[in-house]
């Protein structure tokens, strides 16, 4: 069984799905690698450390791509190259089904199997395999440094002879694995910490990292069975609008996480709140790429609004990209492990296993 990658387009995607870690792991159970010229030059990973590893390196894409067993990538790769696919080959990825569902029906014609690791269920076993874990929970990380950077004041309490500089008060809108890495760094860094989030679930673990739960009055549980949020009725919303137009006057620092699988990211950060916000302010949304939480996002753009910071990153992790390729090759190679029959060195597609059942794009 050969696995390969190509490499992805650097001015969108900077991390890669094959580290020389990852690669000794797949060489040592048994499966051939393949990658081509300078894949993770850009990360210090340099050719003759996968060489060294036993990794065949390929200077032909189309001879590259048709050789694969198992194509692993970030996301789905260009018109040209899928159009190099073969029968029966199987393409791993983050491959947003509800956006290319065409493209995806075209490649099932050709019975390529594609699976898309943002689909993996939320059950134990998968936990290893969660791509949108490990991504968000450095994501969340990231969106605080990068907005505390932008904010021009202290972060933590300091008492000084010349007087007392407070803290600066962040709010977290939604507490799920990104927003709750976010409140722990944000609380690591000295500042008062509040949270909103529809799952009243979110409201133990936010209190068990130090931060406020803000509550609607009269809140009604809006969690999927598979842990997600859901949308809010229009009551929901109007409760939850007026808790934050009162909260955001106070409020220094605000990080967007707020998204709902397959659908825009809701607003939730109206035009007149943050007129009403103090100058000075940021607002860090990364929900920017379905939409943004905040009603005047742009990607990749910083919109300075009545002296509101609002920064739309597309993908805030091309800034840690070591650090994401990291994690994410290691979920992919725990998902390639959980397809393969070892005994008889082939894919077994068990439609009966509930990961390969979530994940196989029909």
């Amino acid at each position: 069984m050969r696995i390969v990658s190509v490499s992805e387009n650097k001015d969108k995607e900077k991390r890669i799905s094959i580290t020389p870690e990852t690669a000794k792991k797949y060489l040592a159970n048994g499966f051939e690698v393949s990658l081509p010229e300078n894949y993770g030059d850009h990360l210090g990973f340099k050719n003759k450390e996968y060489l060294d590893l036993g990794v065949k390196i390929v200077k032909d894409k189309k001879e590259l791509i048709e050789s694969g067993d198992i194509v692993i990538q970030l996301g789905l790769l260009s018109n040209e190259h899928l159009s190099e696919f073969k029968e029966n080959q199987i393409l791993i990825g983050v491959l947003d089904p509800f956006k290319n569902q065409e493209i995806i029906n075209d490649l099932n014609k050709k019975k390529i199997k594609c699976f898309s690791l943002e689909m993996l269920p939320r059950i134990t076993r998968a936990q290893s395999m969660d791509i949108l874990s490990s991504q968000a929970n450095l994501a969340g990380y990231k969106a605080v440094v990068d907005s505390f950077a932008e904010f021009e004041k202290a972060i933590p309490m300091m008492m000084t002879a010349a007087g007392t500089v407070p803290a600066a008060k962040v709010l977290i809108v939604g507490a799920g694995v990104a927003g709750l890495q976010a409140i722990a760094t944000a609380k690591r860094m000295g500042a008062i910490v509040y949270a909103t989030d529809v799952r009243m679930a979110s409201k133990e673990q936010v209190e068990s990292l130090g931060g406020k739960f803000l509550t609607v009055e009269g809140a009604e549980n809006l969690e999927t069975e598979g842990g997600y949020a859901k949308e809010a009725s229009e009551d929901f919303k109007k409760k939850q609008e007026d808790l934050l137009a009162e909260t955001l006057k106070k409020i220094d620092i605000v990080i967007c996480t707020a998204l709902i699988p397959g659908k825009k990211a809701p607003k939730i950060i109206k035009e007149e709140m943050i007129k009403n916000m103090n100058a000075g302010s940021v607002i860090y949304d990364l929900a920017a790429i379905q939409g943004g939480n905040s009603a005047l996002t742009e990607l990749d753009k910083v919109v300075e609004k009545n002296g509101v910071k609002i920064i739309g990153e597309t993908n805030i992790l091309n800034k840690l990209p070591t650090s994401a390729s990291n994690l994410y090759s290691k979920n992919v190679f725990n998902f390639v492990l959980n397809l393969y029959d070892k005994e008889n060195k082939k894919i077994n597609i068990n439609l009966e296993d509930e990961i390969i059942e979530k994940t196989l794009l029909k």
